[in-house]
């Protein structure tokens, strides 16, 4: 079993319920953070005495307060950590369920694990912590789906966007508006069009209304 974690969430009640998790796993090097930057740091200083934390816990979102941060969310934390320390696991706690979220992080950024907060969250985190350590992944059941090559659809940010706004009931020449004003490009009519018919084909939705309904269905937005 893991020897040295770290827990990373801003809220001292969610990390002792994860510290709780993880004293009935007879790990007792804990560490825990409620910044972003404190958790890179302690990972870096690990590694350079040659004490390396083996796991990281962290939540996604960070709330922002009086303190100026480099890394200000899970998400960039992973991704940098990931990045410059690879064989680091790394399992992801969060109440975010939109499987494009978790596609990225697993796909993307080599996240090991990805448990969803909640009734059962700490059950299945006991279950995550113990399968990330036998070297595989593991997924909450409610985004399971998120890996699977039957919601592997390409999108990228700005389609999320794209989508968004059409949920909201937003014209094409609404979304346009939204688009400049955010200084999003390309935000002309013609390229609005000819991205909603795409995202249609790739779908197979009949209409912006069925686009929006599987997109839903697929926690995308």
């Amino acid at each position: 079993m893991f020897k040295k974690v770290l827990v990373a969430d801003d809220l001292l009640s969610i990390n002792q319920g994860v510290v709780s998790v993880l004293d009935t796993l007879k790990i007792t090097d804990v560490q825990e953070v409620q910044y972003c930057d404190d958790a890179y740091l302690k990972v870096k200083k690990a590694a350079q005495d040659n004490e390396p934390i083996e796991l990281l816990i962290t939540d996604l979102s960070y709330k922002k307060d009086h303190r100026n941060e480099t890394y200000t969310s899970g998400e960039e934390l992973v991704k940098v950590l990931k990045k410059e320390h690879p064989e680091l696991k790394v399992i992801v706690y969060s109440v975010e369920d939109r499987l494009q979220r978790v596609r990225t992080l697993m796909n993307k950024h080599n996240c090991n694990a990805y448990v969803c907060k909640g009734r059962r969250g700490l059950i299945e985190l006991n279950t995550a912590i113990n399968t990330v350590y036998n070297n595989d992944t593991y997924l909450s059941p409610q985004v399971a789906a998120a890996t699977s090559p039957k919601t592997n659809i390409e999108i990228d940010d700005f389609d999320i966007i794209l989508l968004k706004q059409l949920s909201l009931g937003l014209s094409q020449e609404g979304i346009s508006q939204h688009l400049q004003k955010k200084n999003l490009s390309p935000y002309s009519l013609s390229s609005i069009e000819k991205k909603i018919n795409k995202l249609k084909t790739q779908f197979g939705a009949n209409n912006t209304i069925h686009l929006v309904s599987i997109a839903k269905d697929l926690g995308l937005i």
